[in-house]
């Protein structure tokens, strides 16, 4: 177990933002998790990857990083394999291991930033695939009394990127492993963004190529961290009732829309931000992205109060335009 104290977070977490750790712990087995959660006191954040969490003050705390980064095969069929992978490890790595044992199932999650732990608080998703239609159960440690549990799929009660552990169990869990079921034969999902137009630039489709186009579509839309702090796609996609649709829709006829559950229509947060006038557009130390409106910047030395401002900002600008409520996907603290 690695503790430290007064820990600068700015580099720990892909926003950039200075802030600091009263305490920081890294435990690097389950062993040593337990022990931590059974002596420990103090208020307590659970930081992966730190791709999705900004700190507007200093944290009087721990603020606790689980490394372990175990990847194992645990159960095979003649259609599928269930790999159980540790919540330390790394999103793209843990995707990368998987598209190479051409197991298909993740391949359009490729390049999503953060660690396996977060994926199913999240309920990460992207070019029309959910990590909730591969998750076979979820691991951890409940941290008032430090009693295992093991959550199947149902039980994580998932949700556009929602889960019980966005909700109920907010705060009062650590994830240790998550075990997914990937196919042996994968059916591919290419018509979502331009990952069909992408793919003419390979002599064939398959997992590794649909991982490569989808590697390539984000790096060059999105920025990297290590060029412009960021956290991502800042806010959700909204869903709306049909009667609303169609009152934008009548002043905007171009409007982005996707069928969602219950009858209701998901419209495209970016397209709603850019519709505003915010793309491209700078506050101070932080702005939007001139690619990607759903992602906030950090242009230097950004505080994490001018994100909040910039932020809040943009989601009463789109309140008052078109009566649609923007939601934070980002952890504020």
């Amino acid at each position: 177990m690695i503790v430290k104290e007064n820990v600068s977070l700015k580099e720990l977490t892909t926003f950039g933002i200075e802030a600091k750790a009263r305490k920081f712990i890294q435990t690097c087995n389950n062993d040593e998790l337990f022990s931590f959660l059974k002596n420990n006191q103090s208020p307590l954040y659970i930081l992966g990857g730190g791709s999705n969490s900004i700190f507007t003050s200093d944290f009087d705390g721990v603020v606790l990083q689980p490394l372990e980064k175990n990847i194992e095969i645990v159960n095979e069929t003649p259609n599928s394999v269930w790999i159980k992978s540790s919540a330390g490890v790394d999103w793209d790595d843990f995707v990368k291991f998987t598209v190479e044992r051409e197991l298909g199932g993740l391949e359009n999650l490729s390049l999503i930033p953060g660690n396996v732990g977060a994926c199913p608080v999240q309920n990460i998703g992207a070019y029309g695939v959910e990590v909730k239609d591969t998750i076979i159960k979820v691991d951890g440690f409940y941290i008032e009394n430090q009693s295992p549990f093991s959550f199947s799929n149902e039980e994580c009660q998932f949700g556009y990127r929602d889960s019980i552990f966005k909700r109920s169990l907010k705060g009062k869990t650590v994830i240790t492993h998550v075990t997914f079921e990937l196919s042996k034969t994968p059916t591919l999902k290419t018509h979502y963004g331009n990952i069909e137009e992408e793919l003419k630039n390979y002599s064939k489709t398959n997992i590794q190529t649909v991982r490569n186009a989808v590697i390539s579509i984000r790096e060059r839309k999105l920025p990297s961290p290590k060029v412009f702090g960021n956290c991502g796609s800042f806010f959700k996609n909204p869903t709306i009732n049909q009667n609303l649709f169609e009152t934008i829709q009548s002043s905007y006829a171009n409007i982005p829309s996707y069928p969602a559950a219950n009858q209701m229509v998901k419209i495209p947060a970016a397209w709603l931000i850019e519709t505003c006038g915010f793309k491209g557009i700078k506050r101070g130390n932080v702005g939007v992205h001139s690619q990607q409106a759903l992602v906030l910047i950090n242009l230097g030395n950004a505080k994490g109060e001018e994100v909040i401002d910039l932020a809040n900002e943009i989601i009463e600008a789109v309140r008052i335009k078109f009566s649609i409520e923007l939601e934070k996907e980002v952890n504020i603290l």
